[in-house]
């Protein structure tokens, strides 16, 4: 991967600001996982019809990515400090409108308030920000920031599953207003500042290379979104039906929790390899790989049924699907000049968000219509082959490109 050889921007509030961010995203996206816990308990309130709870999930991730581009321009004109101090507000007007009940209140509140005016203005916004804050280490910034999602489904889950059992799920999203505003409001306003500006560096479209891997710069910048939807249709499926899966089981829902969080856990911890590598193989390559082992991963949850197997197989897939997205985000800073990131990265993470939506709910509506969860996760499985030719084929161009466009054959 090219490295610039000008002045490092990095510094040690880089990491302090980084780390903010990943306080930021823990605390916002726990919001998101009370749904996911309490999704057997909410579907009892209409029928058992699963894909309404799903539903509102959805509704978070593809709402998410349309505020984070309005929310994207926003932050650029404003400042990242009072979209994230917004969003957090947004957050728990939409838990306490959630609160009222399935459906419409559930879906407006998770939807409008949660999504689009909640995590659209802290996650896409806090991309961009964090990568204008790092030169040399930019993908292990980016995988540390976007770790906040997966750390908060490993550690809030369980106590989660315990509030929901003492005061039920409407009472556990109220109590979490509190909590999350809280937490993010001092860091947004005391940590928070403007980024340092960075030296102009040539992007990968300024080589002297026409477009991007020798196509256009809109055509691979379209085929990675559309990649982006297919990654994470199988991505979204298990983290938010794994604990109704155990469940059917014939499992407890406590070991539903459990199971979720070593998924994410081991999510956040591989994050930071993913990190590492990406900074060393770039973002394409970073992609192909966690396209394949999620793959695997998602077939291995196709034939689990034991305690063992179910806890193996999600940390497998935890292991392997969590340096997709902050790859995307690097692959973009690779391919575009900065200047484009206030609405590439946004965009981007739309589609990466139209996907988990999309996933979340097809499950939930393909159980409704089957009776289990076997033809969802096949559908899974089938979205990432697709990917894996998308990116595989991104990543042969690549390798063309660098080394330099097709000599003409002699006449």
């Amino acid at each position: 991967m090219h490295i610039e050889s000008s002045p490092s921007i990095e510094t040690r509030q880089s990491w302090i600001v980084a780390t903010a961010a990943l306080a930021t995203l823990l605390m916002s996206f726990g919001s998101a996982w009370i749904i996911a816990v309490a999704l057997k308990d909410v579907a009892a309130e209409v029928g058992g019809r699963r894909s309404v709870p799903a539903l509102a999930a959805a509704l978070v991730w593809l709402c998410t990515g349309f505020g984070g581009i309005l929310m994207g321009r926003l932050a650029n004109r404003i400042g990242t400090r009072w979209t994230v101090l917004i969003g957090a507000g947004s957050i728990g007007v939409g838990l306490a409108v959630s609160s009222l009940g399935p459906s419409w209140p559930l879906w407006i509140g998770h939807g409008v308030f949660i999504g689009l005016f909640g995590f659209g203005a802290i996650n896409a916004p806090l991309y961009v920000y964090i990568s204008q804050w790092f030169d040399r280490r930019r993908g292990s910034a980016l995988a540390l920031i976007s770790s906040g999602s997966y750390l908060a489904g490993a550690m809030w889950p369980p106590l989660f599953e315990r509030m929901i059992g003492q005061f039920g799920w409407r009472q556990t999203m109220l109590i979490w207003v509190a909590v999350e505003f809280l937490a993010i409001a001092p860091l947004a306003l005391i940590v928070f500042k403007p980024a340092p500006q960075a030296p102009a560096a040539p992007s990968a479209a300024s080589h002297g290379r026409p477009g991007v891997l020798g196509m256009r710069p809109n055509t691979a910048y379209a085929m990675l979104c559309v990649a982006s939807v297919l990654c994470c249709v199988p991505m979204a499926m298990p983290q938010q039906h794994l604990v109704a899966v155990c469940s059917d089981l014939g499992f407890t829902r406590s070991f539903g929790a459990v199971t979720l969080s070593v998924l994410l856990g081991t999510a956040f911890l591989s994050r930071q390899m993913w990190g590492w590598i990406s900074d060393r193989i770039g973002g394409l390559p970073t992609i192909l790989i966690g396209s394949i082992w999620q793959a695997v991963a998602m077939s291995g949850l196709l034939l689990a049924q034991s305690q063992i197997g179910l806890l193996g197989v999600s940390a497998l897939f935890g292991l392997g699907f969590s340096g997709i997205i902050p790859a995307y985000v690097l692959a973009l800073r690779e391919w575009f000049p900065a200047a484009e990131a206030y609405w590439r990265i946004p965009v981007v993470l739309m589609f990466t968000a139209i996907g988990m939506a999309l996933g979340g709910w097809l499950a939930g509506a393909l159980y409704d219509h089957f009776g289990d969860y076997a033809f969802a996760f096949a559908t899974g499985v089938f979205a990432n082959v697709i990917n894996f030719l998308i990116i595989g084929f991104l990543v042969y161009r690549q390798s063309r490109w660098r080394r330099g466009p097709p000599v003409p054959a002699s006449a």
